[in-house]
Parts: C-alpha cells; structure tokens; sequence
C-alpha cells in the first residue's frame, strides 16, 4: 500500500512520488544519486513505507515519521525524528546528536553506505512507531 499523495488544504496535489522524482532529477550531481540510494533502501527496508513531500522534502512514514531526506550542498542528510531512542550499534549517527529526541545521518560525496546497518535502523525507527502507536492495556 504505497500512498503517494500530498494532500494540502483539501486539494490533491502533484504525488509525492513524483515531486521526489523530480528533487533526486534537480539536483544532478553525487546529492541526487545519493538520495536516489538512499530511498531505494528505505523501501526495501520497509515495503509498507509511505512516501510523503513535507517542508519541501522528501518523508517517509510508518505509523508516523521514519526518516526525512534533505539535500544541503555538502551533504544528504536522513533526520529521524525519534533516532535517539534507537540503538545505533554501527554508529550511523553523525549529526544532530546534541539533541534529546531527534538524531541524523549526513552522507557526504564519496562516502560509502553501510546498507545492511541503513536498513537495520530505518526497520528499528518503523518498530518504535508501530509500538508506541499500539493502545495502552489496562
């Protein structure tokens, strides 16, 4: 069940899909090809993922937000906004960690992907959602 529409004031839009499409086409260097990887590996991760186009980026959500996709001029960045209750024993976690709740990958040109620790996570990110998603029993 791929959702694939952004919904915006009651009228239906250009799909989610293809406003991606078109960021990965736009930014026609490493960062596109980057963020083109990198979404082929949230969907192979999580094939029930919804591709959504929030704040002019790329999400992708499971019972909630998994990860975002920002592409900034030195870097692809994936922003999980609940990353710090996630164990990340591959150590994927290079920004944001300052922070109490949100942490975030930045890629940069030339880096390798460590795939199989990519989906680990993004797979962890979409368990903690369905979990605190589930009703509270007496």
């Amino acid at each position: 069940m791929m959702k694939t529409t952004k919904k915006t004031s009651g009228l239906m839009e250009e799909p989610a899909s293809q406003l991606i499409d078109a960021k990965i086409a736009s930014l026609g260097d490493w960062r596109g090809e980057t963020l083109a990887r990198i979404r082929a590996l949230i969907k192979a991760a999580d094939p029930e993922v919804v591709e959504e186009w929030k704040w002019g980026v790329p999400v992708w959500s499971h019972a909630g937000i998994v990860t975002t996709g920002e592409a900034y001029k030195a870097a692809v960045k994936m922003t999980f906004p609940k990353g710090a209750a996630l164990a990340d024993p591959a150590g994927l976690f290079n920004s944001s960690l300052d922070g109490s709740v949100r942490r975030a990958i930045d890629f940069r040109a030339g880096e390798a992907i460590d795939e199989a620790a990519l989906k680990v996570l993004i797979q962890a990110a979409v368990a903690l959602n369905i979990t605190r998603k589930m009703p509270k029993r007496a």
